[in-house]
């Protein structure tokens, strides 16, 4: 499908209690998927994530309400279920790029659900990303960006708002994070930090100068495109 771009600057995101029909009629595929997932990769934890119920967009606005559920329930519905036009992946990622534009995307571990697989850094938002109930979503960006890289926020300059785009099953906010290192000294910034972690979450860092560094068969389809958006003068 084809990505488009939208700059949205006011996110009002609340959290609601919501029972998930989803959740409730695949319940056995669900405990079977999850079991099989498992055996695959034992890191796995079905802990709690949030994900879209409704959403409405408005201009330069994004309103939403949305439910925690089960990550074995989430990854169920990602991976087999049938969009429904409403229940979404609303996640926050940092569109690090360094000083002379060069977008640096995580390549995440072995161990993690989407192993190998080549996205900026950021993740699905869980409680934790709740501040006064309600969603900050610059906040996960932030903190996905410091957990998966060691990237504090003194070190990136962040823009104001979001570039959004959506699928069937997913709203992806990104959010350009720049550095004032080039490419080259950045990653090796990062991978310094990565060393240091005892189970870091990605294994490299990909850099994307230009089309030949973009690598479809990895990269997500949302995240491919903004790449080559961006290429091609996108947000600049």
């Amino acid at each position: 499908m084809p990505y488009r771009f939208r700059h949205i600057r006011h996110i009002d995101a609340t959290i609601e209690d919501r029972t998930w029909p989803y959740a409730e009629t695949h319940a056995q595929a669900i405990e079977a998927a999850w079991t099989r997932a498992r055996e695959a990769t034992p890191a796995l934890f079905d802990g709690e994530v949030l994900v879209i119920a409704e959403r409405r967009v408005n201009d330069d606005r994004f309103e939403a309400v949305y439910r925690p559920v089960r990550y074995s329930q989430f990854l169920h519905y990602m991976r087999h279920g049938e969009a429904d036009g409403m229940t979404r992946n609303g996640f926050a990622l940092a569109g690090l790029t360094s000083a002379e534009g060069a977008l640096m995307m995580g390549v995440m571990g072995g161990h993690t659900a989407n192993a190998g697989k080549v996205y900026f850094p950021g993740g699905t938002p869980d409680m934790s990303d709740v501040v006064e109930g309600r969603l900050d979503l610059e906040g996960s960006a932030r903190r996905e960006l410091e957990e998966e890289t060691g990237l504090s926020a003194e070190e990136i300059t962040a823009e104001a708002g979001f570039w959004m785009t959506e699928d069937d099953k997913r709203t992806a906010f990104i959010k350009v994070m720049r550095s004032a290192l080039p490419a080259d000294a950045l990653r090796a910034r990062i991978l310094d930090a990565l060393a240091g972690q005892a189970e870091p979450e990605l294994s490299d860092i990909h850099i994307v100068r230009g089309p030949g560094d973009l690598l479809p068969e990895r990269m997500p389809a949302f995240q491919l495109a903004y790449a080559r958006w961006w290429l091609e003068g996108g947000a600049r």
